[in-house]
């Protein structure tokens, strides 16, 4: 029963999310538990031996880093929520099923497994100051708002990586055990976007309805990053050769964690970008496995 409901389960998630958001927005706070919970499942099958990093991973997290604050720079000026939401849609790491997709595409996964291994590091390093500077604490000194940002940022995305590489280390049989549940990552994620949609909702029946237009304009910016983002990591990865793995590196968003950020750390409004981004990315890696699976 579930194996057929899978491939309906985002759609399903977020139309629950939407129709139940009395309910599930009261208990929003357990999406970072969610969150923390989903990436244990994905890093238990990390094994840092096989990893192998090149010149290519760093040039996409140099144009990734230096994208969000581009974005932002370019959209601050028109609207600050607006360049909020779009700047998380590219700040944030790489999904994590992206390794399947990747598999799914003929693409090397051991190439965007290490990306995530990079890019959830950077993240948890460069975030806190991104917020500091253009979110929601700005009132508070530089140094207290890092501190109280990076604390929440840093634990949820590497408490969960430093975990199974001890585990694998002291207990390597029960990281086998967790890898071959790590499945269950799908389901939690899907809980987590009924309630991340759920508290969208919230926040934008809170919104006059001057702020429709914006929240129109969040969902475009967020298709726009979006396309622009598999683009320009498909074209990068063609120099290295790496053109499939490159794409979903830089184009497929943990996107819980992003609506999780921008609600805590930037205007919660800015969670519509990445709420979107959802759907967006989903429509570009269907269209890109149906039209693999014709060519075959």
């Amino acid at each position: 029963m579930l194996k057929k409901l899978k491939p309906y389960m985002m759609p399903i998630s977020m139309i629950m999310g939407a129709v139940f958001h009395t309910f599930f927005g009261k208990i929003s706070f357990i999406t970072p538990y969610l969150i923390f919970i989903m990436l244990f499942l994905t890093f238990s099958n990390l094994k840092l031996q096989q990893i192998k990093f090149n010149i290519s991973h760093l040039w996409l997290l140099l144009l990734q880093l230096a994208g969000s604050i581009g974005v932002y720079l370019i959209l601050q000026p028109i609207n600050k929520t607006l360049a909020q939401g779009a700047m998380i849609c590219v700040l944030a790491p790489t999904g994590t099923a992206a390794p399947t997709v990747t598999g799914m595409l003929g693409g090397s996964v051991a190439s965007i497994t290490a990306y995530s291994l990079i890019i959830n590091i950077a993240v948890a390093i460069v975030a806190p100051a991104f917020f500091s500077l253009v979110g929601s604490y700005q009132q508070l000194p530089f140094i207290e708002s890092f501190w109280f940002i990076g604390q929440r940022v840093f634990v949820l995305l590497l408490l969960p990586l430093f975990t199974i590489v001890l585990l694998r280390k002291w207990k390597p049989k029960v990281v086998e055990r967790i890898g071959s549940s790590s499945g269950f990552a799908f389901y939690v994620w899907s809980v987590a976007l009924v309630v991340v949609t759920a508290r969208t909702v919230d926040f934008m029946q809170m919104q006059p309805r001057s702020s429709y237009l914006l929240e129109i304009f969040i969902a475009l910016a967020a298709l726009v990053v979006c396309i622009s983002q598999f683009f320009a990591g498909r074209l990068l990865g063609k120099k290295y050769d790496d053109t499939i793995a490159m794409g979903q590196s830089f184009g497929q968003k943990n996107t819980i964690l992003a609506i999780w950020m921008a609600q805590m750390f930037l205007n919660p409004l800015a969670s519509i970008g990445p709420g979107m981004y959802v759907v967006w990315q989903n429509i570009i890696n269907s269209y890109q496995v149906w039209l693999n699976r014709k060519n075959l």
